[in-house]
């Protein structure tokens, strides 16, 4: 296996979970040390011991990317543990309240806006300054297919994606000559525990939207992530990466 993060430091918000726990093991497999950042303290450890016991080197953060100070405490965790910080991957996220934009409460959009776009400026606004001081770096920022196209009966959920492709734009194109990489990936919908609770035929519905016939793994997810995070990506930022399965295509 080669070592293509080798003595790189990581953050990965989201991590114990989905998407961010495959990004964890993946940037973990290829030599990283990560930090494990979650809400949830048993699936942060989860993903550690799994690292760990896997011959690679991790540590969990237990915080809420909602709130800056926490943010700030996770970018201080990853220095102080391993001495400095050169890659991210903004991950953290949830679904919120569906309806049409008449029908959403104002406090749910609020948390979807507070979680899904502003936890992500607060990682690049404290995430950067570190990968500066360590002479350069790779932020991801996980958007989503709804940050290109809109469903509407998802307002504040597509709102919030859109706003992390924007952001994503200006820090890249801001920091470009610094040597920090900025790019966001927008994946379709992802085979989780929770799709598969939902009934057979809304599950069919949605692989339906996707032209190759099936829906995404968390793992092929975390694939195009350590690659827009590698130096095989050193001429990449600013950049919009879909995993779809060709959703955004039709």
């Amino acid at each position: 296996m080669t070592l293509e993060f080798e003595n790189k430091v990581a953050l990965v918000t989201g991590g114990g979970s989905g998407i961010g726990a495959a990004v964890s093991r993946t940037l973990a497999g290829g030599g990283a040390a990560v930090v494990v950042a979650d809400i949830n303290e048993a699936s942060a450890q989860a993903i550690v011991a799994e690292i760990t016991a896997a011959g690679g080197r991790a540590t969990a953060f237990v915080g809420d990317t909602s709130d800056p100070d926490s943010v700030k405490a996770s970018v201080d965790h990853a220095v102080s543990t391993y001495g400095a910080l050169h890659l991210a991957v903004n991950n953290a996220g949830i679904g919120g309240p569906l309806g049409l934009a008449a029908d959403i409460d104002i406090a749910g959009w609020q948390k979807v806006i507070d979680i899904n776009l502003s936890a992500v400026f607060y990682g690049v606004h404290y995430q950067i300054p570190a990968m500066l001081a360590a002479g350069g770096g790779s932020i991801v920022n996980v958007s989503s297919i709804l940050g290109l196209v809109a469903e509407p009966t998802a307002v504040p959920y597509t709102a919030a994606k859109h706003g992390v492709a924007g952001l994503t734009k200006a820090a890249a194109t801001g920091y470009a000559s610094q040597g920090i990489r900025v790019n966001s990936i927008h994946p379709g919908y992802i085979e989780t525990p929770l799709l598969g609770s939902m009934p057979p035929e809304a599950h069919d519905a949605l692989i339906a939207k996707h032209p190759i016939g099936r829906l995404g793994t968390a793992e092929e997810v975390a694939e195009v992530i350590a690659f827009l995070l590698s130096d095989r990506a050193s001429f990449v930022t600013g950049s919009q990466y879909t995993v779809d399965g060709g959703y955004t295509s039709i």
